[in-house]
């Protein structure tokens, strides 16, 4: 009975869910940004392979 009330707590829990979002906001501000205004794609380009990288690293 223990563990079923933990998993349906779990799946309940919404913490964290407005960063996500508003990470995933920014991302397709800045590539629609990019798609927009085609002199700053480079420098969008480089945040995002910074970004990839580090992820990265950190899953390992």
């Amino acid at each position: 009975m223990g563990k079923a009330f933990w998993r349906l707590k779990f799946w309940k829990d919404r913490r964290g869910q407005d960063l996500v979002e508003y990470a995933l906001l920014a991302g397709f501000v800045a590539v629609a940004a990019g798609a927009l205004l085609p002199s700053i794609s480079t420098s969008i380009s480089t945040i995002f392979s910074l970004l990839q990288s580090t992820l990265t690293a950190a899953g390992s």
